[in-house]
């Protein structure tokens, strides 16, 4: 067996075109979907990132307004930026990306993001929502694999999805997204024992640990799915993901690939959201 390639540059280009022609038909109301984006610092993954959000942005047809701050800008300050985006009519979405310096309490930045503008998903009352089935902005990430494995019509329901790694940015939303689809969830983290048994079990695999090749086809069970969210640099320069493609690919039926795989719908989900926060603002969703 060799794996289906899940591309997720494939599926983004055609949701962004979709959410092209959906902010066309606002832009003809007089509703212009705004997406604010602080960035602190000089990180050059994070200005990588916000990059891509900005292209994407102009693609789709969401005003983005890009807030570079230096790394010394102090908390306070921060919150008071974020205090003027949340009450700036033309804002819809607010993104602050992280990291964040050292000085800077990431959870305190996130719950000051009013949870009626975020498209991050990270506010404890979007994931209180998400947890409890009310209608919210899903974290991107988590919401991008959903969609990418619903793309291929692949069933959820009843399926084993051992999930490695509890972030809250990935892992955990993830689980919930998938509960939500009436997957049985197992979680497996630093402090798992005998964590390829769980892996041997799973119909879904999704890895999220931020290590280069940290899972291989070994104990992949035949024909399961496998995600790899994970996008590590290694000696030669090359992206690589947490799993090793070339031998997970023979186990699995459907896997995703490092780059091209869940990084795009990233950033496509924050589109999604953005134009959402816009259309429930107008009483439109």
């Amino acid at each position: 067996m060799t794996a289906e390639v899940i591309y997720g540059s494939e599926l983004a280009k055609k949701l962004r075109a979709d959410m092209k022609e959906e902010a066309s038909l606002l832009r003809n109301k007089g509703i212009i979907p705004g997406l604010a984006v602080v960035l602190i610092g000089d990180d050059p993954a994070s200005k990588s990132y916000v990059k891509g959000k900005q292209k994407a942005s102009d693609y789709v047809g969401v005003d983005s307004e890009l807030i570079e701050l230096p790394d010394t800008t102090t908390q306070e300050e921060l919150l008071v930026l974020i205090d003027e985006l949340n009450n700036k009519e033309t804002v819809h979405g607010i993104l602050v990306q992280l990291p964040l310096p050292d000085h800077i309490d990431e959870q305190i930045v996130i719950e000051a993001i009013s949870p009626e503008k975020d498209v991050d998903g990270f506010h404890p009352i979007s994931i209180g929502r998400m947890m409890t089935g009310k209608d919210t902005f899903f974290p991107c990430t988590p919401y991008g694999i959903i969609q990418m494995m619903k793309s291929k019509n692949i069933s959820l329901e009843g399926k084993h999805a051992v999930i490695i790694g509890r972030s809250n940015i990935v892992g955990k939303p993830v689980g919930q997204l998938l509960l939500a689809e009436n997957a049985t969830v197992t979680y497996c983290h630093s402090r798992t024992k005998n964590m390829e048994k769980y892996i041997e079990s799973a119909d879904i695999l999704i890895v999220a640990v931020g290590k280069a090749h940290f899972i291989n086809g070994d104990h992949i069970k035949d024909g399961a799915i496998v995600i790899d969210v994970g996008v590590n640099r290694i000696e030669d320069g090359s992206l690589t993901g947490d799993v090793d493609f070339d031998s997970a690919k023979e186990k699995a039926s459907y896997i995703t690939p490092v780059p091209k795989g869940v990084g795009p719908m990233t950033i496509t989900m924050l589109m999604h959201n953005t134009i959402k926060s816009a259309k429930k603002k107008n009483g439109l969703a």
